[in-house]
C-alpha cells in the first residue's frame, strides 16, 4: 500500500525560491512506487495551489489532513519558523523535520544563542535590537569589529551585513531591517566555517554526519550570492583530526537535543585558528537546503546515505512518531474517509 504523501512548498518568505529548489528535489527524488505524492504551493501571495491548480485555502486543508505524512519543504519566516508545524498539529497530521517550539526558537537568531549558551555551548557576543533600538556604546566597547548585523529572523544570509568600521552600522541596520525589524548585531568570529548535519533516525537514534568545510571563492563570507550562484567550496569530510571531528559532532547532537529538535539540524560553527579549541556555533538551520547540492544532502551522501534513503528515514520517523502516539487527532484511515 502506497502511502499518500504532501510535499508542502513555497511560502510567503524571501526564501520562496529557495523553498521551490528544495521542492524539486525532493519531489525528483521521492520514490514514486512507495509514495502516492501531491505537490501543495504556498505562492508568494499566499495563494494555494493543489498539483497546479489553484485552491481555497479550507480545500487545501482537507487536502493536507487527508494525508499519511507531509513533508514542508519550507524556508524562513511563515513556514520554518514554526507557523506551518503549528497548523500540521492543529489538522492532526504527521510531518517531516521539527516541532513548533524548535522550528520557532531556531528562527530566531537571538533566542537560539540563548539555549545554545544556556547548554553550555560557545556562542559569539553579540547583541539584539529590537525595532528603534540602536547599538549603545557600551555594545560597542564590548564587541570587537568586524562585526555581523543580521536579521533576527530570517535565512539564507538575507540581509547581513558586514560591518568593518562602527560608522557602517545605521546603514546596515537599515538594510537588515528591511528584512526582520528585528535585530541581532554580532562580533565576527574568526576561523574555519565548519558545518555538520544531524538526523534522527526511526528508531530515535540521532547521528551526526562527516563535518563539511566551507571555502568561499569570490565573496568575504558565506553570503546568499556565495551559497546559491556558485561561489563556495565544500570539502566533505573537513581536513581534522579525529578528535575535533567527535568534538563538532558532539556539540551538533548537543544543540539538536538543546533546542528539542526532531528529524534534522544543520549546525553551523565557526573553528578558531588560535586560542580555545572549544568550538563556536555561528547557527542552526531547523530545516536546511535540501537540493542536491546543499550542504545537508550531500554531508549524507559522503556518509553512504544517499538522497533516496535520506527522503525515507525522515518520512519513516514521522510516521514512527505518529505510532508513539506523537500526533492528536484521527488515526489515518478515519482522516482520509472523513475528508477525501
Amino acid at each position: 500500500m502506497t502511502t499518500r504523501l504532501a510535499v508542502l512548498y513555497g511560502g510567503q518568505s524571501g526564501e520562496h525560491d529557495v523553498s521551490c529548489r528544495s521542492a524539486a528535489s525532493i519531489l525528483a527524488h521521492v520514490d514514486r512506487a512507495r509514495y502516492r505524492v501531491t505537490e501543495v504551493l504556498i505562492d508568494a501571495d499566499g495563494g494555494w495551489h493543489v498539483d497546479g491548480r489553484a485552491t481555497a485555502l479550507p480545500a487545501a486543508l482537507r487536502v493536507l489532513r487527508a494525508q499519511d505524512v507531509v513533508f514542508p519543504a519550507l524556508h524562513g519566516p511563515y513556514g520554518e519558523d514554526g507557523t506551518v508545524a503549528s497548523l500540521l498539529e492543529w489538522l492532526g497530521v504527521p510531518y517531516v523535520g521539527n516541532g513548533v517550539f524548535a522550528s520557532a526558537a531556531g528562527m530566531d537568531k537571538g533566542v537560539t544563542k540563548r539555549l545554545l549558551a544556556a547548554e553550555g555551548l560557545r556562542v559569539s557576543p553579540g547583541v539584539t535590537l529590537r525595532p528603534g533600538e540602536d547599538l549603545s556604546p557600551d555594545d560597542r566597547r564590548r564587541l570587537d569589529l568586524p562585526v555581523f548585523v543580521k536579521p533576527a529572523r530570517a535565512g539564507s544570509s538575507l540581509g547581513v551585513v558586514k560591518v568593518d568600521d562602527w560608522s557602517g552600522i545605521p546603514a546596515a541596520l537599515e538594510q537588515a531591517r528591511q528584512v526582520d525589524p528585528k535585530v541581532l548585531v554580532e562580533q565576527g568570529a574568526r576561523g574555519r566555517e565548519i558545518d555538520v548535519a544531524v538526523l534522527q533516525h526511526p528508531d530515535g537514534r540521532v547521528q551526526a554526519g562527516p563535518p563539511l568545510e566551507i571555502r568561499v571563492t569570490g565573496a568575504g563570507f558565506f553570503d546568499y550570492d556565495a551559497k546559491y550562484d556558485g561561489g563556495a567550496i565544500f570539502q566533505i569530510p573537513a581536513a581534522l583530526d579525529a578528535t575535533t571531528t567527535e568534538v563538532l559532532q558532539d556539540r551538533a547532537i548537543r544543540a539538536f537535543h538543546a533546542l528539542d529538535c526532531r528529524g534534522l539540524l544543520r549546525v553551523d560553527f565557526f573553528l578558531p585558528a588560535e586560542g580555545s579549541p572549544e568550538p563556536i556555533v555561528n547557527e542552526v538551520n531547523t530545516f536546511p537546503g535540501f537540493t542536491a547540492a546543499s550542504q545537508f544532502p550531500q554531508i549524507w551522501q559522503k556518509a553512504g546515505l544517499g538522497f533516496v534513503d535520506l527522503i525515507d528515514i525522515l518520512i519513516d520517523g514521522a510516521l514512527a512518531d505518529e505510532d508513539r502516539g506523537r500526533y492528536g487527532g484521527l488515526p489515518r484511515q478515519a482522516r482520509a474517509v472523513d475528508l477525501v
